[in-house]
């Protein structure tokens, strides 16, 4: 069974945890939920997953080459001690990947898509980049050398990935001895805040044990309540421009600043680096906390109830897409990409408050 159908098969599961934790926020008075917020996480995770028609192939085969051509040995796949151990290296390297994506600029420009959502939420989870296959495949090329197949990588891949979902919520609280060894729903609200204590914290996929092990871990406190999103908010329901910003925003960078080591150092510096001469002529002012406001756009009832129902359609289009995708040409897959990324912008249109703002203006 093809990745892509495997995550169709979870799709459900996925959708109904979400309507429940939805039911628990509203019961307990809590509810973390808003409807263009969720419509664009979940709809960035379904862009990502399409993309990953067709960068998967080439990552996967960059795998397999290696693990061809260059393996040490190689492992087998019917020994429980290689898929356990596989498992483990996968976090381990994922700890890392996932720590540069937070500390140079231009993987934190994939990366920063899984954090610009102002809500903490299950629908958080499946908010995903597109452009991972950029440079983040590398992290993981050392489990090809050493001999894991390429069948024990793409499965506790996705175990990995599966694991995580649980964490993005609000509605469980402080789990104990669990918070001490594994990544927990406390311990990653940590990692997505923005407050002082907490940024660049807590990058642990499964095992928290590598933030304590190497210097990275934070607790989550009481007197500190999580602020969710990014240091430089994306504001904006568009799922290109989701991808796009921080590459759009280096490169502007790039072109303006003077010396061309500058212009390339940009890159891999850590995010929001800049030299001197780019902060003299075009400042940017520092991070304040209490300046934070979410990006609330008021929308219509008429556009949030057409935006709804296009994002349905839009769900079930991609549904049907990955589960017969092996079967489809290229060019129907691209044409059918092209198609999501229109109906999910056309929707984070409509949450933006612009649909309707002329009638809106000359009633006023």
């Amino acid at each position: 069974m093809k990745d892509a159908q495997i995550i169709v098969l979870a799709t459900p599961v996925f959708l109904a945890l979400i309507a429940l934790e939805w039911v628990v926020g509203l019961a307990r008075r809590r509810n973390t939920y808003r409807l263009h917020d969720a419509m664009a996480s979940i709809g960035l995770g379904m862009l990502s997953q399409v993309v990953g028609l067709f960068t998967k192939l080439l990552m996967i085969g960059l795998y397999t080459m290696l693990f061809d051509r260059l393996a040490l040995v190689k492992l087998p796949t019917d020994a429980p001690w290689v898929w356990l151990s596989g498992l483990l290296l996968y976090d381990f390297l994922y700890y890392w990947k996932h720590r540069f994506g937070h500390t140079v600029a231009l993987m934190w420009a994939a990366h920063v898509v899984h954090h610009q959502s102002e809500d903490y939420n299950l629908s958080t989870a499946l908010r995903q980049t597109s452009t991972d296959w950029v440079a983040g495949w590398l992290f993981y090329l050392p489990m090809a050398l050493l001999g894991f197949p390429p069948l024990v990588f793409g499965v506790v891949a996705l175990i990995d990935l599966l694991y995580q979902y649980w964490v993005h919520t609000q509605q469980i609280g402080r789990l104990g001895w669990f918070d001490r060894v594994f990544c927990s729903p406390s311990n990653h609200r940590v990692h997505h805040a923005v407050n002082d204590p907490y940024v660049d914290k807590n990058y642990g996929g499964i095992l928290i044990l590598w933030d304590r092990l190497f210097g990275t871990f934070r607790d989550e406190r009481e007197d500190e309540p999580c602020v969710y999103g990014t240091r430089s908010p994306l504001r904006s329901w568009n799922p290109l421009w989701a991808n796009l910003e921080v590459y759009a925003a280096l490169a502007l960078d790039s072109w303006r600043a003077e010396r061309w080591a500058d212009k390339v150092r940009l890159w891999f510096m850590p995010p929001g680096w800049r030299p001197a001469d780019l902060q003299r002529r075009y400042p940017k002012p520092p991070f304040d906390l209490r300046a934070v406001q979410r990006f609330d756009p008021p929308a219509s009832p008429l556009a949030k109830a057409v935006s709804a129902l296009l994002f349905v359609g839009m769900l079930g289009g991609t549904v049907l897409l990955l589960w017969h995708a092996h079967t489809l040409a290229l060019s129907t897959q691209l044409l059918a990409f092209a198609g999501l990324l229109a109906g999910m912008s056309l929707v984070g249109w409509l949450g933006s408050g612009r649909a309707g703002a002329p009638a809106r203006a000359a009633a006023a």
